[in-house]
């Protein structure tokens, strides 16, 4: 099996700890992500995790495709996530899944770059669940850097202009490279510093 998919594995079930610990007072809580409260961003994950099972199944989405207003399940979100993140694995464990061409809301991409980006989001995602809610922020370090890693080269192929993220941030040298990660992201100075 694929090392990549390993680090999603890893990845989701981080995620998965983080909003299994999200106390019934905590759904409506600030996060990083501007307008979205921690509610909206467990649910972003789960319904990416569904477009991309939809997408590795033949599905296409226009490119920069995106919903209007936060996004919100109606389903018990740390159930929904579960299924969601196993279905999502599933697919990618399909013969052929990293090979192939899929159209996501970021373009037509292979398998691999698409595992990658839920790879990003899982952990970004996990790290603004995490922040919002006063919860450590402990993902493996291999998956991180794989994130890192691929943000890096995807940033750099992106011609200049807006994009889904704020402008990136700041970051001291040699800081984790989780801190490196969500500061290339767009998450402000004092995200990164509380």
């Amino acid at each position: 099996m694929s090392d990549a998919i390993t680090q999603l594995a890893t990845a989701l079930d981080t995620t998965e700890r983080i909003i299994a610990a999200i106390r019934p007072d905590q759904w409506h809580n600030a996060t990083p992500c501007a307008e979205w409260d921690v509610h909206a961003v467990a649910s972003h994950l789960v319904l990416g995790h569904r477009l991309f099972v939809r997408a590795l199944h033949g599905e296409e989405f226009a490119a920069g495709s995106r919903p209007s207003g936060p996004p919100q399940i109606t389903e018990d979100v740390r159930t929904a996530y579960r299924s969601s993140a196993d279905e999502l694995l599933a697919a990618f464990r399909e013969a052929g899944a990293l090979e192939r061409l899929i159209v996501v809301p970021a373009g037509r991409v292979p398998g691999q770059a698409a595992l990658y980006l839920r790879l990003v989001e899982a952990v970004v995602h996990g790290w603004d669940l995490a922040r919002a809610t006063g919860q450590p922020i402990d993902f493996p370090e291999e998956p991180v850097r794989t994130a890192l890693e691929f943000t890096k080269k995807r940033f750099a192929q992106q011609p200049p202009g807006p994009g889904p993220f704020a402008p990136p941030q700041p970051v001291s040298e040699g800081a984790p490279a989780i801190t490196q990660l969500v500061g290339l992201l767009g998450r402000s100075s004092a995200d990164l510093t509380t």
